[in-house]
């Protein structure tokens, strides 16, 4: 499979501080990659790299096999992008909006602009002014824009950031689409892992400028375990009877009473009625799996996400 986008050693210094170190990242083509991180771990200064709006200080941006720097117009011609939130001339409708852009980058084919908005979905809305559009019918808007020249990778900056979970559920349908029915080489950025589970192939997580792992969807659910969890009215007390009642047992505490056992599994019952007979309130018994937050946050060292 050949690597769309390549990275070496990119690094990006504002006076002292780095914001992006020595990143090696690589993106194949026809993949959808997760690009992952906190807010401020310096996702959006990479983006910013890989369409050459801002210089790196030092290290290398490969795009499509050629380095960035010396071809920078014919590649960026092959890129589509949104970078944070699109902007728009609210005063006009949609149509007109892809009209001037459609202009501005020399784009001809009249059909391009019914193509691009039949396939975000917002055919129907093209003669609605871009003002009275929600917040999701904009990053759709702004989809449509970025593919108006048919781009073979499409680079995404937070585009489900603000959006209620039916317009989450949406930006995920068209990204699908985009890579599995046009076979678009999609890299999206998020911090917010629970969706971008279920959509990418594979994702890099990068933490204060560092990226720490590119690893598959399928990797990570094998590395995933299976526990039971557990929330008391006293983990202490429930920890020392794990410990007592159980050898070799392999469990977690977390907040608010939260316990999770990944080992002894198919003893829950046993584990609920030891909890009972020792005066303690069973809230919550539930058999679950890691989920990407969770592991994120051993990666990272402790922390939530966000």
């Amino acid at each position: 499979m050949s690597a769309v986008i390549r990275t070496r050693n990119l690094t990006k210094m504002y006076g002292n501080q780095k914001s992006v170190v020595n990143l090696n990242m690589t993106v194949n083509q026809g993949e959808i990659y997760g690009f992952l991180g906190r807010n401020g771990a310096g996702k959006t200064t990479t983006i910013r790299m890989l369409l050459g709006l801002i210089k790196p200080t030092y290290g290398e941006v490969e795009i499509f096999g050629e380095n960035l720097w010396d071809n920078q117009v014919a590649i960026l011609r092959r890129i589509g992008s949104i970078v944070e939130v699109p902007g728009f001339y609210e005063n006009l409708t949609a149509r007109e909006n892809l009209l001037i852009n459609a202009k501005i980058i020399g784009i001809h084919k009249k059909q391009a602009i019914d193509e691009v908005l039949e396939l975000v979905g917002l055919h129907k809305e093209a003669k609605k002014l871009v003002g009275k559009y929600s917040l999701g019918m904009k990053q759709r808007l702004g989809i449509a824009r970025a593919l108006l020249h048919y781009p073979e990778l499409l680079i995404l900056d937070e585009p489900t950031n603000g959006l209620d979970p039916i317009g989450i559920k949406e930006m995920r349908r068209l990204i699908n689409s985009l890579a599995r029915e046009r076979n678009i080489t999609i890299l999206i950025s998020s911090h917010i892992l629970s969706e971008i589970e279920q959509l990418v192939d594979r994702m890099g997580f990068i933490h204060e400028g560092k990226l720490l792992e590119e690893v598959t969807i399928a990797q990570l659910r094998k590395r995933n375990r299976k526990y039971m969890e557990f929330q008391v009215s006293n983990d202490n007390k429930a920890a020392m009877l794990l410990e007592k009642h159980f050898e070799g047992i392999d469990y977690e505490v977390y907040e608010d009473g939260i316990i999770r056992v990944y080992s002894h599994l198919g003893q829950q019952s046993r584990m609920n009625r030891l909890f009972v007979l020792n005066d303690m309130d069973v809230i919550k018994m539930v058999e679950s799996e890691d989920r990407l937050e969770d592991y994120f946050t051993k990666l990272v060292g402790g922390g939530a996400i966000g």
